[in-house]
């Protein structure tokens, strides 16, 4: 079969995909749009914008070389921070280059800059010297924060507050405008149940439910509430689209074989909740999905995010996306890798240069129609039109702003709140925690212990761990004599220390508590940075159990960017943190929960296996025919040899520093009607004598139903502050949306059935349980 009759069997299976597509569609917006959860959405901006008349004649005016500049995004040669490690330039790129360039209208935006001086320097150069006078777009990577670092999106997605993930978006969108950026490549809202995969840590997990919620707040966040054009305000793109966290065997850049059920069920709500909360930009995915790459993918880019969704706004490649379709296998060279991304709905090419060089000649020559041209050009326009760029250039480029509005005390305080928040804590045998501000000796070993590194986490482009506070800094600012803090690192990260074990023993001997600050680098978190094995390095594992055997009591704290297999001694610890990165204030926030200032309150967005080879695992999996009930494990059911189909620490689980019971479930008549609603509630009290902050969750399983259903899936859940003592009444109304799920026909539908319901504290805890009938 030639690439031609390849292609027309690719056409007719996406006509065909494209029909439920649009079936699917249209049912959606009527039997969804009331879901208080905003499982599918209208989107926003389901149009392009209109643009103004003076905008809208630049597009006749423009040569065809300059509508593919404003096609084409490139790495700022005069880069930032560590752009230049993360996406560089390109060995032939100069900033000079580059500013001939802009003058020869053949530059539509940059990225990853050098700040407002660089951007000043660029901008003036288009608004001054280039024949149409069409300011530039300058763009960043501001993941989790600008030079004031929040904690990672994983570890705050583990705070369960959407609200917190909103303002720590807000106060990074801030500093990126003050330093000349107009959009950032965030939030990714890739739903990520391998915990293999590197990239999780840029995500809110593996639920649907979360990850919608935080998608929304963080475009919410970047883009502020007074709209695209105030000078604090940067343009969000939902990323990566689609089913990029679903790689095979958790490996980075890989294919996805996966059903369009899943698709709709598990990768699209988060990004329909960015687009409903006004994001104007998507970023398509580096992965194939059944067999056809997402960047040239037309029934992703077009029928769905175009037609089905309604979609205005811009799409653009990852970084060399439209290259790789060579790689791939999908294209036989650049000429017709940038045709088939082109045509497929990728209306800016970042990094490759493929549009500049090969558009032109694509509609010379008819293969690329002129109108599709146009119709790219302005929809970038349009982006540049709502982010004020029109009526001021410079709005966001002013080298003095720069300089007040970064890294200010509130962006920092809120870091260090942030952080606290997003702290989890999984274990706490003989209520070890919280430890005492005085009178007690306390070694702090590992190699994270101490030392401005690892602390920031991965994928920030212009924060350093050089400005970030590190554990033991944050420690002995919180204890009242810091002269009983010892410090000993007992092995590097991945490699033994000589005398490290020794030392480190003595230093637990000498101490009452042991702090063991362990886990991983930020370098074994991100892009490309997947693993086989998600263990803590053997080298730790050694000072753990060296350790654990004088018999000195030991809080763990866990740095990581993905859910671990936890074995051995590490799990016979008293208590275990889990801090993943936190940012600029990760020592003050570590410090304040360890010692009580602040109690815990973050739970697991992700499910921590029993082992690597459990991977990819999720709390809401299906049951199976053969089931393993409750207690030992039987022959022939579903169950590893090793342990059940469960997690160690589920999805969910967290502890506080009060004692948690859950009494009194109460689900009303037990029915609902098809059109009506059922609320639930039970009892929650803190027993104990300090303050706690528990997130009571609301888990629903459909016991019966024309396509096999999760043994639970969250619906709902609630933070709940409660004193010593104090008792809650805690509801939830459900509602017939809350009960959709993609049937046969790739329809959302709800069927009469019965279903379980749980309002627990974790994915796999009992809490209180029972079950009502949906009529």
């Amino acid at each position: 079969m030639d690439k031609g009759e390849r292609m027309t069997v690719a056409t007719n299976s996406r006509r065909d995909m494209s029909r439920r597509a649009m079936m699917m569609g249209a049912a959606a917006v009527t039997a969804w749009a009331a879901n208080p959860a905003r499982a599918l959405l209208q989107q926003a901006g389901g149009g392009a914008t209109a643009l103004p008349a003076s905008v809208e004649a630049l597009i006749g005016r423009m040569t065809v070389i300059e509508k593919a500049g404003q096609l084409t995004l490139m790495a700022a040669a005069w880069a930032g921070g560590a752009a230049t490690s993360l996406n560089p330039a390109g060995g032939s790129a100069s900033f000079d280059g580059q500013l001939g360039d802009v003058r020869a209208g053949r530059l539509g935006g940059v990225f990853n800059g050098n700040g407002a001086v660089m951007a000043h320097r660029m901008q003036t150069t288009a608004m001054r010297e280039s024949r149409l006078k069409i300011p530039l777009l300058f763009a960043a990577d501001v993941i989790h924060g600008l030079r004031t670092v929040f904690p990672v999106p994983l570890a705050e997605a583990a705070s369960f507050d959407a609200e917190l993930a909103r303002r720590t978006a807000r106060a990074a969108g801030a500093e990126a405008a003050a330093s000349g950026i107009d959009w950032t490549f965030a939030p990714m809202v890739d739903i990520a149940r391998d915990a293999r995969w590197g990239r999780g840590v840029e995500g809110a997990g593996e639920d649907v439910l979360l990850g919608r919620m935080m998608a929304d707040a963080r475009v919410r966040g970047f883009q502020g509430e007074r709209g695209l054009a105030a000078p604090d305000a940067v343009a969000s793109c939902a990323k990566h689209f689609a089913a990029y966290g679903a790689a095979e065997a958790g490996l980075d850049y890989n294919s996805v074989d996966i059903s369009e059920r899943t698709l709709r069920e598990t990768y699209f709500p988060a990004f329909q909740s960015a687009f409903a909360a006004g994001s104007p930009t998507v970023m398509a995915s580096f992965n194939e999905i059944n067999g056809v790459p997402a960047t040239a993918n037309p029934w992703l880019l077009t029928d769905v995010l175009r037609r089905e969704w309604g979609f205005g706004g811009l799409v653009v490649s990852d970084y060399t996306g439209d290259e790789e379709l060579i790689a791939h296998g999908f294209a036989a060279d650049a000429r017709e890798a940038t045709k088939l991304a082109f045509m497929a709905g990728v209306d800016m090419s970042m990094q490759s240069g493929f549009y500049l060089n090969h558009l032109p000649d694509l509609v010379e020559s008819g293969d690329v129609p002129m109108a599709r041209l146009d119709e790219a050009v302005r929809r970038v326009l349009a982006l540049k039109v709502q982010l004020g760029l029109f009526d001021d250039p410079f709005r966001r480029i002013d080298p003095r702003r720069e300089k007040t509005r970064i890294r200010t005390r509130e962006s920092l305080a809120l870091a260090r709140e942030a952080g606290a928040k997003s702290i989890v804590m999984l274990k706490n045998d003989g209520g070890l925690l919280p430890l005492p501000r005085q009178g007690k000796r306390i070694a702090l070993i590992g190699p994270f212990a101490a030392g401005q590194h690892d602390l920031i986490g991965p994928w920030n482009v212009y924060g350093t761990d050089a400005e970030a506070v590190d554990l033991a800094t944050g420690v002995r600012a919180t204890v009242a004599d810091p002269s009983l803090i010892s410090v000993s690192p007992g092995s590097g990260i991945d490699e033994p220390l000589a005398g490290g074990i020794p030392a480190a023993v003595a230093a637990a001997r000498a101490a009452d508590i042991v702090v063991l600050a362990i886990g991983e680098s930020q370098r074994m978190s991100g892009e490309a940075q997947s693993r086989v094995d998600i263990v803590v390095p053997r080298a730790q594992m050694a000072l753990v159990e060296a350790v654990a055997a004088t018999g000195t009591p030991i809080v763990v704290l866990l740095r990581t960017g993905r859910a671990l297999a936890l074995h051995g001694a590490l799990l016979d610890v008293p208590a275990i943190l889990v801090t993943w990165f936190l940012g600029s204030q990760d020592g003050p926030a570590i410090a304040d929960v360890l010692f009580g200032k602040t109690g815990p309150s973050a739970r697991l967005p992700v499910s921590f296996p029993h082992a690597t080879g459990q991977a990819p695992y999720h709390y809401d999996h299906k049951s199976t025919g053969r089931p393993n009930a409750p207690g030992p494990l039987t022959e022939y059911k579903a169950h590893y040899r090793e342990f059940a189909n469960d997690a160690l620490f589920a999805f969910g689980h967290g502890l506080t520093y009060g004692t948690i019971g859950y009494t009194d479930l109460d689900v009303g008549t037990g029915r609902m009607a098809s059109d009506g609603a059922l609320t639930v509630n039970a009892t929650i009290a803190n027993t104990g004598t300090r303050p706690a902050e528990e997130v009571v969750q609301l888990y629903i399983r459909d016991l019966a139903a024309s396509i096999t259903r999760p043994v639970r899936e969250l619906k709902a859940f609630r933070k709940v502050a409660l004193k010593p003592g104090e008792r809650q009444r805690v509801s939830f109304t459900l509602r017939r949306s809350d009960l959709l799920f993609v049937g046969r026909d790739l329809r959302p539908t709800v069927e009469p059935g019965r279903f379980q319901i749980w309002i627990a504290p974790s994915a796999q805890a009992e809490g209180v349980s029972g079950a009502f009938t949906l009529a």
